[in-house]
């Protein structure tokens, strides 16, 4: 097994183009192509038919001035520039689906769906069209050739960075064309930093982005009501007994347990945590913290980064972009993929996206279907 470089796979420079979201980190990511002699090209995707309503602030990502900070970038790289006009896809790709997975009760990763249909499938799509071999990112994670050719991801060297979770939805063929120079290197944020000042990037001291890029004032709630519109309705324990109100089901998600607005504690004294969200009778169910332990779940539309699992075996998985490891049996039965656990876990919402590994391998990653509780209550999704 040997690490993709761009020298070790190829005899000769690639044509890349390198996604600039106007943070630090694409923007190395970018420099350190060019600095490998590969032909880059940068580019700036607009996620908006109106920037302004997207995030404000130097965060980098969806902003103008994030197209004009990439532009500086790739200026002071010595890289051609463009901004590619992908507004009307990412609407429906993304933030409807985020609006729609949200209405029927499930909580899903836009940052996730935006690498499978956007960057990897849309921006690769007519990158390919258009003549590169590569596209680049300021992700951090590895892509591994093995000795027959076939590639792999992996986790980044710098396991604190890594970043493989959201982008356990790419295949094979989309890895096959996919370039993360950050990867590589175990380097902390600092030094990334410093790397762009000494290149004389303007965005060395940019704020990194970690909300959803089309809520501009990261208020979830609020931008889905305004979407979706109130629809009262009912706060009950698992007894089905009702405690309170709610003005939309889709405002909570599984495990939490801050703004229930519950009017009189629970019976033990001890806080209660979203159990259940049904959409069916627009019903919130609450209940104590030890109702939350999920010991299986079954998940579709499997996708796998290289060949598919073909026996049961034993994986570690992560659940969500900044959560640990845990170990898993799974298996793949027909299209969808069965996953015990063998310590029940906490927080797993239907729409949330499992991602196995075995060990630094990214094996593939699948959406969560249903859960099974150690109380033996399942939740499932709408």
């Amino acid at each position: 097994m040997t690490e993709t470089s761009p020298r070790a796979t190829s005899p000769r420079p690639l044509r890349v183009l390198a996604a600039m979201s106007g943070g630090v980190d694409s923007a190395v990511a970018a420099a350190r192509a060019a600095e490998a002699g590969h032909d880059v090209t940068g580019v700036h995707l607009a996620l908006s038919a109106n920037p302004q309503s997207f995030r404000t602030g130097a965060r980098g990502c969806c902003t103008v001035e994030d197209s004009r900070d990439a532009r500086r970038a790739a200026d002071v790289i010595g890289i051609p520039f463009y901004v590619w006009d992908l507004a009307e896809r990412f609407r429906e790709d993304v933030v409807e689906d985020f609006v729609a997975e949200y209405e029927a009760g499930r909580t899903p990763n836009p940052c996730l769906r935006c690498n499978e249909k956007i960057k990897f499938a849309a921006l690769l799509d007519k990158a390919l069209a258009l003549g590169f071999d590569a596209v680049c990112t300021g992700h951090y994670a590895k892509v591994v050739t093995l000795a027959d050719g076939t590639r792999e991801l992996h986790r980044a060297s710098d396991m604190a960075k890594d970043q493989s979770y959201v982008l356990g939805v790419l295949d094979e063929k989309q890895l096959a064309h996919a370039m993360f120079p950050l990867g590589d290197t175990v380097t902390t944020k600092d030094e990334i930093r410093a790397e762009a000042e000494r290149r004389g990037l303007a965005v060395a001291k940019k704020p990194d982005s970690h909300d959803i890029c089309f809520i501009a004032d990261g208020d979830t709630q609020g931008f889905l009501a305004s979407r979706l519109g109130k629809a009262e309705g009912d706060i009950v324990d698992e007894s089905g007994n009702r405690l309170g109100t709610h003005d939309g089901a889709y405002g909570f998600t599984i495990g939490q347990r801050k703004g229930l607005r519950i009017g009189h504690p629970a019976p033990d004294g001890k806080p209660r945590y979203v159990l259940d969200i049904s959409p069916v009778n627009n019903t919130v169910t609450v209940g104590p913290v030890e109702s939350l332990d999920v010991t299986a779940l079954t998940a579709v539309k499997p996708r796998w980064c290289g060949r598919a699992p073909g026996a049961p075996g034993t994986y570690t998985a992560q659940l969500r972009a900044h959560g640990g490891e845990t170990e898993v049996t799974a298996e793949l039965a027909g299209d969808e993929l069965k996953v015990g656990f063998t310590a029940p876990v906490r927080g797993v919402a239907p729409g949330q996206a499992i991602v196995l590994y075995d060990g630094t391998r990214v094996v593939g990653s699948a959406t969560i279907a249903t859960t099974t509780r150690r109380s033996g209550v399942a939740s499932v999704s709408g």
